[in-house]
């Protein structure tokens, strides 16, 4: 079944077609349901909330770009809501002016392999997980992701300079092991 019949299937509530389309996402979907929460319950239970969601819109996905890009995109706001339904950034500090150290950070993540990096990315705070998942892997601006989580730009930028500063921190830990 190509992409085309997939989707004709799933808009038509065809089973068969729902089933294929869950099987040939499910794994990366439930990738970043994890990125933003720390919990594989929640997980699962983002995961069955954005597939409803997809199969609900998924006559409004107009074939411009990428149908997975699609997906992820319906993924990261299921889960979007559910942190800003509980709230996980009231804890956010506003910072105008948050400097960055100027450290290279290429020698000690060259022996750290992507899974041990994501352990540690799913280790940092809600607020630092959302906002560089955000960032730095979904590739929104600062902007973007103030207006998707009701905060200030400069919000976003602290939240995401801090996260790198933790995640280096313990990055150069794991190395001296």
């Amino acid at each position: 079944m190509n992409e085309n019949q997939l989707i004709e299937g799933c808009e038509k509530g065809e089973r068969r077609a729902q089933k294929a389309l869950y099987d040939q996402f499910s794994g990366k979907m439930f990738a970043v349901c994890l990125r933003y929460v720390n919990d594989r319950e929640t997980a699962r239970d983002l995961l069955q909330d954005g597939f409803v969601k997809v199969f609900h819109s998924i006559g409004t996905y107009t074939g411009s770009g990428s149908f997975e890009g699609w997906v992820r995109r319906i993924f990261v706001n299921v889960a979007l809501e559910y942190l800003r339904r509980n709230d996980v950034l009231r804890e956010a500090i506003d910072l105008d002016q948050v400097v960055e150290s100027p450290r290279s950070e290429s020698s000690a993540l060259s022996e750290l392999s992507a899974a041990e990096l994501m352990r540690l990315i799913q280790r940092l705070p809600t607020g630092f997980r959302t906002v560089f998942n955000l960032f730095a892997i979904e590739g929104y601006s600062h902007r973007e992701i103030a207006e998707m989580l009701k905060i200030s730009e400069s919000t976003s930028r602290s939240q995401y300079v801090r996260a790198r500063q933790v995640l280096r921190k313990w990055i150069e830990e794991w190395n001296k092991q």
